[in-house]
């Protein structure tokens, strides 16, 4: 990319700034991105005339540095509506696969990235804006809590994979319009991270931030613990940003269709693993139910058991209470001077009239435990038939969704072979204007050797056209 960057007959300490800094990127100096619609557009510099856009007036509209920031802010521009417009579409919660996502942080990588301060360090040169976004906890407090989760992440071993992560949970928490900008808005911090003319020093950097305010319309879950952030290669698709004639509406419709039907697809089976998971809880339920159940039967029969003696008790207790009252009466008719012994004898009685009260209240209490215990068993069983039958349902419904996959996957299967005859006829078809241009360059070729050989025999004939003069 060097042919891309201007440099002038005597390098200077300026330009040879200017020239590495634009090695080490991967924008288009030659060329301005800008908008058109919904699409990217490339327009070569020498092509166009530049008009002045709200910049300063000693800025050069055809320096690489500013070409590269307007370059970025337009990326920042479609990248950040693009994933709005797909979040929406998608109508769910994003995770860390879905494509304008990883678009979106590698924009907004390569943004912080531009016009980094060069530290030296014992192990060489590094350039990282972690230190620039750590400044963030000292401005907010409140994003201290998003540093100190990053700083404990495992696996973590570099500047940038912790920048990366900071962007993700600044993101999670729909807090990185607010954390951007209040760095962008402190300069006089900034200036020891960046150079003067960097993105985030000027007025690109506030319109960024601004931008960003959209995105908390939408909602990420993105598991970072097992992602590799070190070692990411951050490179633009500006596939998913320019207009591509060669597709046809056809294709488009094909590609949407298949879109939809994986979405459904990921629905489906994210369905399927609720009702799995709803079925397995029911039925663990059940099996607890059943050994409640099980239980209470068994308390049952022992109390049951239990009445059956008490009531045997309480049987006794009668007889031998009425054959002591006669036994009673009979002494009282036989000995009526005896004092003593009748006042021992009205003792015993009351001493046994009160135990079979205290029998009769234990038997009550008793047949009332069985009362409620049965009562109990009646209400087990009607929920373990409720139980049963909604788990039936389930079953049910989870053999119709286990259809539905199963058509949804042939429509998919049909969809990719339907769109790979698509890619084949597109390959031959290709094949076959590459033929039919050499074909044509041939016959050019052989057009010329004919004008020339025809050139020639004319010469040749007015020349012996004079000798014969």
């Amino acid at each position: 990319m060097s042919d891309l960057t201007p440099q002038s007959e005597t390098p200077t300490p300026t330009t040879d700034k200017i020239t590495q800094a634009a090695r080490e990127t991967i924008y288009l100096c030659n060329f301005r991105v800008s908008v058109d619609g919904e699409w990217l557009c490339l327009r070569e510099l020498n092509d166009i005339s530049l008009t002045p856009d709200p910049e300063p007036a000693h800025e050069d509209p055809k320096d690489p540095i500013t070409i590269e920031r307007l370059n970025l802010m337009n990326m920042a521009k479609l990248s950040i509506k693009g994933l709005i417009e797909s979040a929406l579409n998608l109508g769910r919660t994003l995770d860390s696969d879905y494509a304008p996502l990883q678009q979106f942080f590698v924009v907004m990588e390569h943004c912080l990235k531009h016009g980094l301060k060069t530290k030296k360090t014992f192990l060489g040169q590094n350039k990282s804006f972690w230190g620039a976004l750590e400044l963030v906890e000292k401005l907010t407090p409140e994003a201290g809590e998003i540093t100190a989760s990053v700083k404990d992440l495992p696996g973590l071993k570099t500047p940038l994979g912790r920048g990366r992560a900071w962007l993700r949970l600044a993101l999670m928490q729909k807090k990185l319009s607010d954390y951007m900008k209040t760095i962008i808005n402190r300069k006089d911090l900034l200036s020891e991270f960046y150079e003067p003319n960097a993105l985030m020093m000027e007025e690109e950097g506030a319109v960024i931030a601004g931008l960003l305010v959209g995105l908390n319309v939408i909602d990420a879950n993105l598991c970072m613990k097992g992602e590799d952030l070190d070692s990411q290669v951050g490179v633009i698709d500006f596939s998913m940003y320019l207009k591509d004639g060669g597709h046809s509406s056809k294709s488009a419709e094909g590609d949407g269709q298949i879109t939809a039907i994986l979405d459904q697809k990921n629905y489906v089976e994210e369905l399927n693993r609720h009702l799995s998971a709803s079925v397995n809880n029911l039925q663990a339920k059940v099996d607890a139910l059943e050994k409640s159940n099980t239980k209470l039967t068994e308390e049952l029969a022992v109390a049951n058991n239990r009445i059956i003696t008490l009531q045997e008790d309480v049987e006794r207790v009668k007889e031998e209470s009425s054959f002591q009252l006669e036994s009673n009466r009979k002494a009282l008719r036989s000995d009526s001077a005896d004092g003593p012994a009748l006042g021992e004898t009205r003792k015993q009685l009351k001493e046994e009239t009160l135990l079979r009260l205290d029998v009769e209240k234990e038997l009550e209490v008793q047949i009332g435990m069985k009362q409620e215990m049965e009562l109990s068993m009646k209400m087990l069983e009607k929920d373990v038939c409720e139980k049963q039958d909604a788990l039936a349902e389930l079953r049910q419904q989870l053999d119709d969704m286990r259809l539905i996959n199963q058509q949804l996957s042939h429509k998919s299967q049909s969809a990719d072979s339907s769109s790979k005859q698509k890619s084949d006829a597109v390959a031959r078809l290709e094949d076959k204007i590459s033929q039919m241009s050499s074909t044509i360059r041939q016959l050019e070729n052989s057009e010329k050797h004919l004008v020339k050989q025809a050139r020639n025999l004319n010469s040749a004939a007015g020349k012996l056209l004079q000798l014969k003069q």
